[in-house]
């Protein structure tokens, strides 16, 4: 039988972490699975709730709480996780890592597992994630291009027919699907492809560490997908306190920056930039007119741009104060 070790990130949210890992347990039954949760130097207390809980629930023979040391961000806090080994000291087959706020339904874990295995070709496998409301959410991808940054940013329908082949966010598939890269919430990573092209890049703190690793595997020939079948429910941006930003924080364009440098070099990085900015100030331009509200945080065009020509912008970052863990 295949061992999956499931990496649970957890980041001053240990109330909510223990939510999802009860979920998690009631899903591995079966399985030969264990759960590794990760506090990443949360400072708070959590690393010795979490601990304490795993006791009094008597989930210790299943469950290892493991401290990272340093707030790295979500890839440094899973790599924590990665880097470990089954409490046998067996290398396991799969990881399998799962947000804080997230919750499997039953089967989810043993739908990614099957999936797998049974395409050989596939490295990443990710989940149908849907809200507490059971809305639907977006988690498979195309993966950003300078195309796909000015219809991103542009907003305008008759513009996003002409580049439909360049949005980033797919159509929900009704089936298993072949993709460029899914969302983290819920993500099963097969071992032989993290040992072929590495763990996350621990330069990103948050934002587009996914999207680097499944670019890197499909340069080394490995296979994305998105498997309905196996189903979360995910509340979003518990730990990262996105819904509340009033400015979009510093790291969000230090890892856009970093993606598109890493992957297609300055050149290519410049002009994906040119196309956010430009797609950016004709929507601006248009909700003006329109006297209409861009839905943008506050200063992002000006953030972008004096970041861009290295005037780096100080919109008040969470690094020190909020979560990571989430995607």
């Amino acid at each position: 039988m295949a061992s999956v070790l499931i990496v649970l990130l957890n980041y001053r949210t240990a109330q909510m972490t223990l939510r999802a890992a009860e979920a998690a347990l009631a899903d591995m039954a079966g399985l030969d699975a264990e759960l590794v949760i990760v506090d990443n130097a949360s400072g708070d207390g959590s690393e010795q709730l979490l601990r304490a809980a795993v006791l009094a629930r008597g989930w210790s023979d299943r469950v290892r709480v493991v401290q990272s040391g340093r707030n790295g961000g979500f890839g440094a806090g899973n790599n924590v996780g990665l880097r470990m080994a089954m409490s046998d000291g067996r290398a396991p087959d799969y990881f399998y890592i799962l947000n804080s706020d997230a919750f499997p339904d039953r089967g989810c874990i043993a739908a990614l597992l099957a999936f797998l295995q049974a395409h050989p070709k596939a490295g990443f496998a990710g989940s149908h994630v849907r809200g507490e409301d059971d809305e639907p959410h977006c988690t498979a991808f195309r993966f950003p291009s300078i195309l796909g940054e000015f219809e991103g940013a542009v907003r305008t329908g008759i513009v996003s027919r002409l580049l439909r082949r360049s949005i980033v966010a797919l159509p929900i598939p009704a089936g298993a699907t072949r993709v460029d890269w899914v969302a983290g919430a819920s993500l099963m990573m097969r071992r032989a492809t993290l040992d072929d092209i590495g763990l996350f890049d621990e330069a990103f703190f948050l934002y587009f560490e996914e999207t680097d690793l499944a670019h890197r595997a499909a340069c080394a020939g490995w296979q994305t997908w998105y498997v309905p079948d196996s189903r979360v429910v995910h509340i979003g941006s518990v730990s990262t306190g996105m819904k509340t930003w009033a400015r979009m924080p510093r790291y969000w364009f230090e890892s856009r920056h970093h993606y598109f440098t890493k992957t297609h070099g300055r050149l290519y990085a410049a002009l994906a930039t040119v196309a956010l900015i430009k797609g950016a100030a004709l929507w601006r331009m248009r909700c003006a007119i329109q006297r209409r509200d861009p839905r943008d945080p506050a200063g992002f065009l000006r953030d972008l741009i004096l970041f861009t020509i290295g005037a780096v912008p100080r919109p008040p970052s969470p690094r020190p104060a909020l979560n990571e863990d989430l995607k």
